[in-house]
């Protein structure tokens, strides 16, 4: 199936809010509806990375969001704070989790989804699920509340290919609500928001956790 037609970009405007500032490193809640890095288009030039080095001269891009999911973003304050927290999200040497509003009743308390994921190259940026040439891709869920035919899940990522999240809970039944590219019920935004993120701090390698609660 193609992918849906990209609505007119629109991005949040407004001051960034930011949950952590130090002489390493900058922590940021991500709206949204704003691109993490600028598209190729004059009309996709405003995001996250942009605004960040407006305010932040100095700042350099770690990892990036979906242009629909909101949460936390890290950004360096050095070349050398950048390579570390880089291995850090390249060889999975943190902790995140994200908060998502799915469809449907009956997902099992706890739980793993376990299916291979590559680029569906004729309808991108979508993803499929597929056992030949797919790679591994492994979430792990945990329900945090129910309602009338939804529920909230915290989803722990243990790898990190595109959609991940919103690939793997379409395929268990259970969209993310507001998801356009895979089945979701309409929402004004998507159901899905990087809630919390724990890694070593780039000077001296202590633990640092960061929490963002989901505004849904």
């Amino acid at each position: 199936m193609p992918a849906p037609p990209m609505p007119p970009y629109d991005p949040p405007i407004g001051p960034l809010e930011l949950m952590h500032v130090d002489a390493a490193l900058l922590v940021i809640n991500k709206p949204s509806g704003l691109l993490s890095v600028p598209g190729k288009s004059e009309e996709h030039s405003d995001s996250l990375q942009v605004r960040m080095v407006d305010a932040f001269p100095e700042a350099r891009l770690v990892h990036r969001l979906d242009m629909d999911t909101s949460g936390l973003i890290v950004f360096a304050r050095s070349s050398s704070a950048q390579r570390h927290l880089g291995l850090q999200f390249k060889r999975r040497h943190l902790e995140k989790t994200y908060t998502a509003r799915v469809a449907g009743p009956g997902l099992s308390e706890t739980g793993e989804i376990d299916l291979p994921l590559i680029t569906d190259w004729p309808n991108r940026p979508l993803q499929k699920v597929c056992h030949v040439t797919g790679k591994p891709a492994l979430t792990r869920w945990e329900v945090l509340d129910r309602g009338a035919g939804e529920q909230n899940v915290a989803l722990y990522p243990k790898t990190g290919r595109s959609h991940q999240l919103r690939v793997h809970c379409a395929a268990m039944g259970h969209p993310i609500i507001g998801d356009r590219f895979y089945g979701g019920m309409p929402a004004p935004r998507l159901m899905l928001h990087a809630s919390t993120l724990r890694l070593r701090h780039p000077e001296g390698g202590a633990w640092r956790a960061f929490d963002c609660p989901a505004p849904f």
